[in-house]
């Protein structure tokens, strides 16, 4: 039934995904010579903002990866509508490959570490990094540490993209076993990578602070950052045929339940890392929480717990919210940006004792969005929006039984 429903039915993408893909590449083009301008003019907050804008369009991308090999390890019609969407978004590894390149020339200014140990001025400080510089935080290891991370990722999408276009073709064999072979081990080597890397890219800019739970409070952003994602984009397809034919109100129902699980994760990794931090009360961890209650810092920090948490939470509740897709890409978007602000509230503060928003801030993430958009929108009309000879296509190509 599903090949005969396949053959009758046009998966391709809509017309529309051509027209975002070039207006996304328009705006990066546009916002990037701002970007360009204002990196020589304040080249300290153009490194921040762009470390800021990074981290916001790489958590999409893995996390969409993330997703992507938990539903062929579950299976789930939720997870096949969505399969291509999450697909696209992993296939933009190699962008955010060449878009680490810059962060590379920010070294030093994002990193305290990265510079001469002689223009430290904490000779605490200073003697701290004589140790920690020689055995790990150095220029040549972040360097090594990074091309392993993008290489394992861009890894895992090659053979996560190569197996499923197999599945466009009628002759094609059943690569369920191939998927769920790599997306076990990779979900683990995701978990590893991503902590290390939430380590090198984000944690050590404050060398003097550790926590053991910060790699997996980023790691669980990204897939809330990913799914909300993936619910913004089927929203723009749901008014085009195949995704109006195949998107049914259960499948919208079970990605709000994955956005309500995932938020209430992220609550309970951040609740714990500031109680056991508190409780602590040990001068060389608490002062990354006493520099984010203060100088204005702490409205960010209220604002995220009030509209990334509690808000969401009580709509998520709704079962006739979470089934209507047209509503529930609102709430998407809006924690989108409550992603970008939890971020900014990580990154910014290490820079600035008092709440400052600066207009790098906010060109350079959509500079890089406008391209990383346009990359996506690309794959995604690349491929057929549905794998239509999977072994799994039925559970989307079937009727909806009432």
């Amino acid at each position: 039934m599903s090949a005969a429903r396949a053959n009758n039915l046009d998966l391709t993408a809509p017309p529309v995904v051509k027209t975002i893909q070039s207006r996304s590449l328009i705006i990066g083009v546009i916002f990037a010579a701002i970007s360009v301008v204002l990196a020589f003019l304040r080249p300290d907050e153009f490194f921040r903002a762009y470390l800021l804008g990074y981290m916001c369009w790489l958590g999409v991308t893995l996390g969409s990866m993330a997703i992507l090999m938990i539903r062929h390890l579950t299976g789930g019609g939720w997870g096949m509508v969505i399969r291509r969407i999450l697909g696209a978004a992993m296939r933009c590894l190699p962008l955010m490959a060449i878009l680490f390149v810059p962060i590379l020339f920010g070294l030093p200014k994002l990193y305290v570490w990265a510079r001469p140990l002689d223009s430290i001025a904490d000779k605490h400080l200073r003697e701290h990094l004589q140790d920690l510089t020689q055995s790990y935080l150095n220029v040549h290891g972040f360097i090594i540490r990074a091309v392993i991370y993008l290489a394992i990722w861009n890894l895992l999408s090659f053979l996560l993209t190569k197996w499923s276009k197999e599945t466009d073709n009628s002759t094609s064999r059943d690569n369920t076993a191939r998927f769920k072979a790599v997306s076990g081990p990779g979900l683990i080597l995701y978990a590893f990578t991503i902590s290390f890397a939430a380590i090198d890219w984000l944690m050590s800019i404050d060398p003097s602070w550790i926590s053991t739970i910060f790699g997996l409070l980023i790691l669980i952003g990204e897939l809330l950052s990913a799914m909300c994602f993936a619910v913004v984009v089927e929203r723009i397809l749901v008014d085009y045929k195949p995704m109006s034919e195949m998107l049914k109100p259960d499948f919208v129902h079970d990605h709000g339940k994955w956005m309500l699980t995932f938020i209430m994760v992220w609550a309970y990794f951040s609740f714990s890392q500031w109680l056991i931090i508190w409780a602590g009360n040990l001068p060389e961890e608490i002062t990354w929480y006493m520099r984010r209650l203060n100088g204005g810092w702490g409205f960010v920090g209220l604002t995220l717990v009030v509209f990334q948490f509690a808000v969401p939470f009580v709509l998520l509740l709704s079962r006739p919210f979470k089934r209507d897709v047209r509503r529930l890409v609102w709430l998407a978007s809006w924690i989108m940006i409550m992603r970008y602000l939890d971020l900014f509230w990580i990154i910014e503060p290490n820079f600035s004792k008092t709440l400052s928003l600066t207009l790098a801030d906010i060109i350079v993430p959509v500079a890089i969005g406008g391209f990383w958009l346009a990359y996506f929108f690309r794959n995604l009309s690349s491929l057929p929006l549905l794998p239509a000879y999977d072994a799994d296509a039925h559970e989307v190509l079937e009727p909806a039984h009432e």
